[in-house]
């Protein structure tokens, strides 16, 4: 007897977050940046993903965060694509615009060089719904190490546990 297949790395880390979105009759979208699609794949490698995932912005270009996400321009010009605020209305703009009740966003800097004078590494998350924080959002920054590939792929990792670990405190 042969042993089972791997289940993609994806399906393990996402299963618990679409679990929780499941007993809230919920669903989430996502806007990302720096992952450049990363965190949309792993939030579809479930089975079952399509019940809960409503789909994904990859706004990757500044200004495709305000046209696409409606991100204020007036704050993209004052704080650039990678600050807290921006990963806020981020997160609002892709529950809005994809008829979800949750956004998860994703912006920072995966390197090698500094953005925005920020510096590689630098991560903002944000999840934006019902209860999610003050003003139904919340905002997580962090301060990743590594290469490229190993701050984009944490940045998935602290992303979906984020929006998990928030789902689980909600009351349902």
């Amino acid at each position: 007897m042969s042993p089972a297949p791997e289940q993609p790395a994806g399906t393990a880390l996402a299963a618990p977050l679409h679990a929780a979105l499941r007993r809230r009759r919920a669903t989430i979208a996502v806007a990302e940046s720096l992952t450049g699609g990363l965190l949309g794949a792993a939030l579809t490698e479930p089975p079952g993903a399509s019940v809960t995932f409503r789909g994904a912005v990859v706004a990757y270009a500044t200004e495709l965060k305000s046209s696409l996400l409606g991100v204020d321009e007036t704050l993209l010009r004052r704080h650039g694509a990678v600050h807290p605020e921006v990963a806020a209305a981020m997160a609002r703009g892709a529950a809005s615009r994809l008829r979800a009740t949750y956004g998860l966003a994703a912006t920072g800097v995966a390197g090698p060089d500094p953005q925005d004078g920020r510096p590689p590494g630098e991560v903002h998350l944000a999840l934006a719904g019902p209860g999610a924080g003050p003003f139904g959002v919340a905002v997580r920054t962090l301060a990743l190490a590594g290469d490229r590939a190993e701050i984009r792929a944490d940045t998935v990792r602290e992303a979906v546990a984020f929006a998990t670990e928030l789902l689980g405190k909600q009351q349902h």
